[in-house]
């Protein structure tokens, strides 16, 4: 059966392709169609060209919702019908990443959508231990956000932030809203910074305790005025810009945490010293290691709203003039669905 796919054939050579789904599919894999997916940054990255983790040419993609339509013999309790979303971390269960639970950051890593094809399509095929069932009281387009919200849980993880914390969210973008969410979801108090007022205004809208926009306020000055001095006890960076590293060591508490999210090759120039005399603990933060579970949980009980993530939608074969829209407009964009 053919199908229908946004392929990029190389950067800046984005094309609907024409796509063929094999006659059978394994005994371990579910065959789903697709309803609605999440445009993520490195999508756009994939596009541009600046993204050096992918290949091509790719089926791009991570962020992905849709319904069972078949499964192999030994695919477990899922029937045709089911709603679903889509774990895009293959990994390959053995090296000593995968041994000691992160699989995410396997030495053979492949990412649906980035290292593999995605579900950027009218179809896809999954392994069924990546399918996670979903209430179907859930739209899809909320579904499709069930991804972007495990990294909100593997940075909660990562960082072992708890309802004692304060945490600055350095990054007010999409990630940094469903950071901001996933912290509030578990008590933590929340700061957040970024340049951009509309955008400080959704965090004011998912409750965040503080927003400071540095342009207009030192937000040094700011956090240490907040905390009486004693620093902020998690940093979350979700900028990727040195400086921004490089502050957080001098804002950080004693036994504080900073958290990064970002890809930027440049060099930080931070001191062993602010390192060593607080005891920080400074940690990559990267995909998720089984965090589906978790946050479909956080979608079914209504401790989030995914809902007022969305932003924008669009069929899919417009997805030109959503990345248009995105590049034009990034001050209006929360998140963009694609719809199939």
């Amino acid at each position: 059966m053919d199908y229908k796919a946004v392929k990029i054939n190389k950067p800046g050579d984005l094309v609907i392709s024409t796509e063929h789904l094999p006659d059978e599919i394994g005994e371990n894999e579910v065959l789903i169609r697709v309803r609605a997916a999440g445009i993520c940054g490195s999508d756009v990255g994939i596009f541009k060209g600046t993204n050096s983790l992918a290949t091509y040419p790719r089926v791009i993609g991570h962020e992905i919702a849709g319904e069972v339509v078949k499964t192999g013999s030994v695919s477990g309790s899922f029937k045709k019908g089911d709603h679903v979303v889509i774990d895009p971390v293959v990994a390959c269960g053995h090296c000593y990443a995968c041994r000691k639970g992160q699989p995410n950051v396997c030495e053979n890593l492949k990412v649906r959508g980035v290292h593999a094809d995605g579900g950027f399509a009218e179809y896809m095929i999954s392994r069924k231990e990546n399918v996670y069932k979903i209430s179907d009281r859930i739209s899809f387009e909320e579904a499709a956000l069930v991804e972007p919200f495990s990294i909100a849980a593997q940075v909660i993880w990562r960082g072992k932030i708890t309802s004692d914390d304060l945490v600055l969210i350095n990054g007010c973008g999409p990630i940094g809203l469903i950071v901001l969410q996933a912290c509030k979801v578990i008590g933590a108090r929340c700061m957040v910074s970024d340049l951009l007022d509309s955008r400080l205004e959704k965090a004011k809208s998912f409750h965040a305790d503080y927003i400071v926009n540095p342009s207009r306020r030192n937000l040094e000055e700011y956090a240490m005025e907040v905390t009486q001095g004693r620093g902020v006890n998690k940093i979350v960076d979700a900028v990727g810009v040195p400086a921004v590293l490089e502050q957080a060591v001098r804002i950080a508490s004693n036994a504080g945490a900073i958290i990064t999210l970002g890809f930027t090759p440049k060099l930080s120039a931070v001191a062993e010293l602010d390192i060593t005399k607080k005891e920080l603990e400074i940690c990559g933060s990267r995909l998720n290691s089984h965090k589906f579970p978790q946050v479909i949980e956080w979608f079914e009980k209504g401790l989030i709203q995914p809902g007022k993530m969305i932003s924008h939608e669009f069929f899919f074969e417009n997805i030109l003039d959503a990345l248009k829209l995105n590049d034009s407009e990034p001050q209006n964009i929360s998140k963009i669905i694609l719809k199939f």
